[in-house]
């Protein structure tokens, strides 16, 4: 499965660069995510919990960042086994580019996946991997950039309180 796409993010290069070398940032990104722990330098070890179609594993496994070119790209590696599940395994190219007064994070990845999981068939795989990137890039920008709707208060009015249909209709 391999997909390739891009985001556009308020912020400098330089900032989404630290970003994604932070690991409470990483681990906040990844969908699923219970632990992971390491360095950039070293490596990071994840524990993940995914549902898969029928199929739930709790994934132990590695995750290498490569070719690094500080501010500017990295590629991003991992390998997790899910016991029973399977195996997931696969990595992610990521660049960033200044674009406008943001960044342009973009992005291609590979996977692979076996045992049960690959059972499931290529069209339930590649929409949950479709997933899995969206989330992980939506969760890292909204870090970045902040919430993208904050909560807009209720104006203040005669104290009576409106159900959406009121609200949306009027009444």
């Amino acid at each position: 499965m391999q997909l390739t796409d891009s985001r556009d993010i308020k912020a400098s290069p330089d900032a989404i660069w630290a970003a994604i070398l932070d690991p409470a940032i990483l681990m906040a990104s990844i969908p699923g995510c219970e632990s992971l722990t390491g360095s950039p330098e070293e490596g990071y070890e994840a524990v993940v919990v995914q549902k898969v179609g029928p199929v739930k594993a709790r994934f132990t496994g590695v995750v290498t960042l490569s070719d690094i070119q500080p501010g500017r790209a990295v590629t991003i590696t991992g390998e997790g086994k899910g016991g029973p599940a399977g195996f997931a395994k696969g990595g992610a190219r990521v660049t960033l580019a200044p674009e406008g007064e943001g960044t342009r994070l973009s992005y291609d990845v590979e996977a692979m996946v076996g045992g049960k999981l690959a059972q499931l068939g290529s069209r339930i795989i590649d929409g949950f991997a479709k997933k899995l990137a969206d989330q992980f890039f939506e969760r890292l920008q909204e870090t970045i950039e902040g919430p993208a709707d904050p909560q807009v208060p209720e104006p203040e009015g005669d104290g009576e309180k409106k159900g959406w249909l009121k609200r949306t209709f009027g009444g």
